[in-house]
């Protein structure tokens, strides 16, 4: 046979084995793939249930679920949960658990140090009992729910595709029953990634060492209360309310809760006077009370130890997000405001951002709502916790954004050996041991040691020495080595499970207020709205009270831990917390800004700084009647409302002879200061302003910062730069150190921000400004937080991880889409995304936005989807439209839901279950 025929035949044979091959893989890929999808219809056995539940999904997967016991609904809630985000609530028990490594090998091992160190599991398992019973009730039959669809799937291949990824790593992994301490320890990761007053806390001391404080301090200014509005006046509140503010709606605050002076239920009776009485901004360094050594802000050992802290800090993961724009936007109008003649809610939480998304949307109905089956509501759901975190029910709505206050507090501590100093004594450390398995085989074994403020921090990161014996504490000996321990209410035992409850039941503001009562931590914004036409707003959280230092307001500096008058003094009683009722305004707004212009009680220096606030305020300002609509295009609006203060500065920049650099100055003439991702000149404009931002931060900070510490630019740069502006002196942030010899000054900074960012977008975008848009580097990849990060292969990452977006918006907007400046300059790798300098890093979570006047006329959005099953149909359904601003219906009475149609799947007793 010829050699060529030969060939070809050969040729012919491996094609037609190839095309075998890969028709083998892909039915074996889609096998796997579609494997854990969950069954939607037709009938399930459940043991445990004790009758029938109904689970009705409709176009977009959400389960509303029918049962005839609470107890039904949340086993069915459990398993639903489970079908569609098993592997997403196994990873996060994990990672609360300090039990990463098992998952994922040992990758998780310096997270795992940290969350151990935390003790975020033992906090959970603490709590557990003191719940009411009903609560564990609920938390149990969850559980149990979680467990049918566990014991029913078998093998964690059918549960989920990414346990067959992670088998090549950790083959012999198996999957646990799920237990109420699971769900508990999630409410800590919460609170956790919302905490306030913490990071600053650490930056300022660590910042201590380089500068003076007075310099510092430029980098947190004054709230401006005058510009930027609280989100109580003082006619809607003030320290010691306890009468109710009326409007039409005519109904009378009741009181909840302990009488004011006494202690709250989880802590000690609060000193008189220990709180601060001022809410003005820190000023420099005082002179502490007579007894207390301060260490010296350059001594070695404490910037060692500060340096540690930092990097447990790092070491554990985002679980809702961090970064300046880690809050939320709602408000609500009262119906005398609106178009409908009732009440409007919205809300929009900014979180991390992910693939599956952070919410999972639900409706949990008893199908004969009364004492032994309370509930009728829907909304956004965590997977792994039962009930509903935000939504409404038949008769209220609520929403939440992040209040901030200062919940922690960092204590240097003297170690020596087994021991800490404690007002002249050495008293023993608090020490237990950890072992930490590392899925594929071996472990890690750790020693906890915390003090009475808390774990010791500086312990967590592997491989710091201890600071040395015997530091210099201001030109003297002290008796021992510099630790770092933390304070933090998420330590303590709390009830808000109780709370996630109790809010799901309220049927009106007094039973709400109750509820919230309990909501300890994270501490939250929760603003109220009911079918009557009332609406409201609660700060709830336990907040401690402790004394000024350093002549600085509460929290502000590090405290030495070995004096014990620097410790917390007890919780501010719930009846001093912020609180108003049907405002006579008609409407309120919570985004993160400062609640009140009062400083009683005593909550953060850490407001945001209100721009999205006060801008959501000018919009509803501007219509007597608000209608649904317009809420939803107020969610969307991209104003950077800290933009024209800087543009007229960028304008009065005289560029000479420069014509390149005026061409892309230009832009700013004019611009409407809005950033939407591709709108012509407006998009043009918005790319040249945050790539000038980015260089002006670069040029005035970051040459005196660390590297990890570097200006990202949300509302304390903005505010920071706006202070800078305005003054008539010359501030030491406006010379570029990298510069040697040369002190540039603020012009000559700004002249330097504009030409620098003109050669910038020059090389990315092209030369011509008009074609430059700011989506185009503004852009956001949903990434699975495990199987999506460069260290995995590109195969793996194109299943799990969606497509970019070219999005609008930014940090301190509306539409809160925010990016990290640091990012736009020299970072650490695992703090920055790869894509893009500009790449979004959190947005908002979901979008709601409910109808008082009619539940069924509510509207609502998810960020990806309601499966976690990558190429489920309903993986990332919602994603387009929650870039777009659209929002789908949100059918809420049984009508209402069957009449939007979709699958039914019943859930029955299994036989001898009961």
């Amino acid at each position: 046979m010829p050699r060529l025929k030969l060939l070809r035949r050969v040729a012919v044979a491996l094609a037609a084995l190839l095309v075998v091959v890969i028709g083998i893989v892909a039915v074996l890929a889609v096998t796997w793939v579609r494997r854990p999808f969950p069954v939607t219809d037709g009938q399930v056995q459940v043991p445990g249930l004790t009758g029938k539940v109904t689970v009705v999904r409709g176009d977009h997967g959400i389960p509303q679920i029918y049962a005839d016991s609470s107890e039904d609904l949340f086993k069915a809630e459990g398993f639903v949960h489970a079908q569609d985000r098993f592997f997403e609530m196994d990873l996060r028990r994990h990672i609360t658990a300090g039990r990463l490594a098992e998952l994922v090998g040992e990758g998780g091992v310096e997270t795992d140090r940290v969350v151990r160190t935390l003790g975020w599991r033992r906090t959970a398992e603490a709590e557990l009992p003191t719940l009411k019973p009903e609560t564990r009730r609920y938390l149990q039959a969850y559980a149990d729910g979680v467990n049918a669809y566990i014991h029913q799937a078998g093998s964690p291949s059918k549960m989920s595709l990414e346990y067959v990824v992670l088998g090549q790593k950790v083959p012999d992994y198996r999957v646990e029953d799920w237990t109420p301490a699971d769900s508990l320890a999630w409410l800590k990761a919460m609170a956790w990634d919302l905490r306030g007053d913490y990071s600053a806390e650490l930056m300022r001391a660590r910042l201590a060492s380089t500068m003076p404080m007075s310099q510092i301090d430029e980098l947190w200014p004054p709230y401006q209360y005058a510009t930027n509005k609280p989100i109580l006046s003082a006619q809607d509140w003030s320290p010691g309310t306890a009468a109710p503010t009326t409007s039409s709606a005519g109904s009378a605050v009741p009181t909840v809760g302990a009488k004011a002076g006494t202690a709250s239920k989880s802590g000690t009776a609060p000193q008189t006077g220990a709180a601060s009485t001022t809410g003005t901004a820190p000023t420099k360094a005082g002179v502490a009370p007579a007894g207390s050594q301060l260490p010296g802000p350059g001594n070695k050992q404490v910037q060692q130890a500060y340096a540690a802290v930092s990097r447990a800090l790092a070491a554990v993961p985002q679980t809702l997000g961090r970064g300046d724009g880690i809050g939320s936007n709602s408000w609500v109008v009262s119906g005398s405001r609106t178009t409908t003649g009732k009440p409007l809610l919205a809300n929009d939480p900014h979180l991390g951002v992910s693939v599956p998304g952070i919410w999972y949307q639900v409706g949990l109905h008893c199908r004969s709502v009364g004492p032994s089956c309370p509930f009728d509501v829907a909304g956004y759901s965590f997977s792994g916790l039962p009930g509903v975190v935000i939504g409404h029910n038949q008769s209220i709505a609520w929403g939440f954004t992040n209040l901030g206050p200062d919940v922690s507090d960092f204590f240097l501590e003297q170690v020596k050996g087994r021991t800490y100093l404690r007002d002249g004594k050495q008293v023993p450390l608090t020490m237990r041991t950890e072992t930490i398995k590392v899925g594929g085989g071996g472990e890690q074994t750790i020693t906890v040691r915390s003090t009475v403020h808390g774990p010791i921090l500086s312990d967590a990161i592997k491989g710091v020495d201890q600071a040395g014996d015997s530091p210099p504490v201001n030109g003297r000996r002290s008796p021992g080595a510099y630790e770092v321990a933390l304070d933090w209410t998420g330590l303590k035992v709390g009830q808000t499970a109780d709370a996630i409850f109790g809010l799901n039941t309220a049927q009106d503001f007094q039973q709400f207020r109750a509820a919230a009562k309990d909501f300890a931590v994270p501490a939250q914004n929760l603003i109220y709205a009911d079918t009557k036409g009332n609406i409201g707003y609660q700060a709830p959280g336990a907040i401690p009270i402790r004394s000024r230092y350093m002549d600085a307001a509460p929290g502000y500096w590090i405290r030495p831990g070995w004096v014990s008058s620097w410790d917390w003094k007890g919780w501010v009683p719930f009846d001093e917390m912020p609180w108003t009722y049907n405002p006579s305004e008609g409407y309120l707004v919570t985004a993160n800004q400062a609640v009140t212009a009062s400083g009683t009680p005593f909550l953060t220096t850490e407001w945001d700084y209100g721009y999205r606030a006060q801008r959501i305020r000018d919009l509803l300002g501007k219509d007597d009647k608000v209608s649904p609509a317009d809420m939803a295009r107020i969610q969307m609006d991209t104003r950077n409302q800290f933009a024209p203060t800087l543009v007229k500065a960028l304008l009065d920049i005289d560029l000479g002879h420069d014509d390149f650099t005026k061409q892309a100055q230009d832009l700013l003439r004019g611009w409407n200061f809005s950033q939407p991702a591709d709108d012509s000149d407006s998009a043009a404009a918005a790319a040249y302003y945050n790539a000038v931002w980015a260089k002006l931060l670069d040029l005035t900070f970051n040459d005196e910062l660390p590297r990890d510490l570097r200006a990202d630019g949300g509302d304390q740069w903005m505010a920071a730069m706006a202070s800078l502006l305005s003054q008539k002196g010359t501030s030491a942030w406006w010379d570029d150190k990298r510069t040697a010899g040369i002190t540039e000054g603020k012009s000559e900074i700004l002249r330097r921000a504009l030409v620098e960012a003109r050669l910038e977008l020059t090389r990315q975008l092209g030369k011509d400004p008009s074609d430059w848009k700011w989506g185009r580097l503004h852009q956001l990849t949903l990434r699975h937080q495990v199987l999506g990060g460069d260290d995995v292969p590109g195969i793996v990452r194109s299943i799990f991880n969606l497509s970019p977006k070219e999005m609008p918006g930014g940090s301190a907007i509306v539409d809160a889409n925010g990016w990290n400046a640091a990012c736009t300059t020299v970072q650490p790798p695992d703090e920055c995304f790869k894509n893009g300098a500009y790449d979004v890093d959190w947005a908002p979570s979901m979008r709601m936005v409910v109808d008082l006047s009619d539940l069924d006329r509510s509207r609502w959005v998810n960020q990806t989807g309601n499966s976690g099953h990558a190429w489920n149909d309903h993986y990332d359904d919602q994603t387009d439209a929650w870039v777009k601003g659209e929002l789908f219906d949100w059918p809420f009475t049984r009508k209402a839901v069957d009449a939007a149609g979709g699958d039914t799947l019943t859930l029955v007793p299994a036989p001898n279950s009961n």
